[in-house]
């Protein structure tokens, strides 16, 4: 079935979501209303009905100005201020300008939303395998994935704050009794505080998954920007590479990180590095109750064995495991691998890691969304 705009916008709104904008059903149902008693062929219009319906608080703002250019271009100067006199002309709503330039002269404008243009440029692109795009569409991709935010799940803690439910506290409601002389008083109450997961992220720079490094890599960017977050590369070496991907600008932490990483497009060596993240950091707590994320095809020029050993390790230490596996999207894949079948039975949820889809998916799971396909232990591997 051919893509509509109502397919367009719903992904318009799936990526404000991965940036953490809360778009809720009904908020999505006032933005595609408002967007009907618009004109919808119209970039401002658009514009316009999404940053009234979709944004809650002046901190919704500026990731929804990201991933509105980043989807549909600039919204322009008289959509971003409403001009008091008469409005300059309204630009159609389309991602490529040379498709408007290569209109021949004399053919008329379209009447509707040129849905084909932007599902080609948007929608589509969002399920393409980033190693079969062109310098523009990874361009586009590097755009909507600076508007990315990663947030791990929440665990309770053992520390409490006051609140109208939850236990009562017993000493606060002793202190409120003694202040009152002894008169009855409201009972005093505590609930424990909610605090994010940290989530690690393992990501594989070796030569066989040099395709995805870029994507995957800025998805990590984005990570630590939303903070909690830890990143390595894995390949010959394993290099922490939090501080270099902690610059705001992604290109710039890009270039930081180019410049420490030494193990570009090497070899694999996944059991060895693993359990050299167990020793250094993760037994002594930077693994422990997280969620830890393997990004890579699981091509290991190791012993087999040893990962799968490490992957137990690691397993027995984090909360969850995920592992994206960019390969796992080709028809016909199986985990035959050595490396990926001896890791796989202490895998808990085992994704995709092709597309900015497959990403925003992964996303999902990491905040506790159910995974397409769970493993663990004494699994079968699918």
């Amino acid at each position: 079935m051919p893509l509509g705009a109502d397919a367009v916008l719903l992904g318009f709104v799936r990526a404000l979501r991965t940036a953490g904008l809360d778009a809720s059903t009904e908020r999505l149902h006032a933005f595609l209303r408002a967007v009907q008693l618009l004109r919808p062929g119209m970039r401002s219009d658009v514009y316009w009905a999404g940053r009234a319906t979709l944004c809650g608080g002046h901190d919704d703002l500026e990731r929804y100005e990201r991933v509105f250019t980043a989807y549909f271009g600039a919204p322009g100067e008289h959509a971003r201020r409403p001009a008091r006199a008469a409005s300059p002309p309204r630009l159609r709503l389309v991602a490529r300008e040379a498709a408007a330039a290569s209109r021949r002269p004399g053919e008329d404008r379209p009447s509707g939303l040129p849905t084909a243009t932007l599902a080609s440029s948007a929608e589509v692109l969002r399920h393409r395998d980033v190693a079969a795009l062109d310098a523009a569409e990874r361009a586009q991709v590097r755009r909507l994935l600076a508007a990315f935010t990663l947030h791990g799940q929440t665990r309770r803690s053992a520390r409490r704050r006051p609140a109208r439910r939850g236990e009562v506290d017993p000493r606060r409601t002793v202190r409120e009794l003694l202040r009152r002389g002894g008169e009855p008083a409201r009972l005093r109450r505590h609930a424990r505080v909610e605090r994010p997961r940290r989530v690690v992220l393992l990501v594989d720079v070796s030569g066989s998954m040099a395709p995805y490094a870029d994507a995957l890599l800025r998805f990590a960017h984005a990570a630590v920007r939303g903070g909690r977050t830890e990143v390595f590369t894995i390949g010959t070496r394993l290099t922490r590479a939090t501080r270099e991907l902690s610059h705001r600008d992604p290109d710039l932490a890009m270039a930081a990180l180019a410049a420490a990483v030494p193990d570009w497009r090497g070899g694999t060596r996944l059991g060895e590095l693993l359990r050299e993240f167990l020793n250094r950091w993760g037994q002594r707590g930077m693994a422990r109750g997280a969620v830890v994320v393997l990004l890579s095809d699981g091509w290991e020029r190791g012993d087999p064995e040893l990962l799968g050993a490490q992957m137990r390790r690691l397993h027995g230490l984090a909360h969850q495991v995920i592992w994206a596996n960019p390969r796992k999207a080709r028809p016909g894949y199986a985990p035959l691998a050595a490396g990926m079948a001896a890791a796989l039975p202490s895998v808990d949820a085992f994704v995709e890691g092709h597309s900015l889809a497959a990403l925003e998916r992964l996303a999902a799971v990491v905040r506790g969304a159910s995974a397409g396909e769970r493993v663990g232990r004494g699994a079968e591997s699918a």
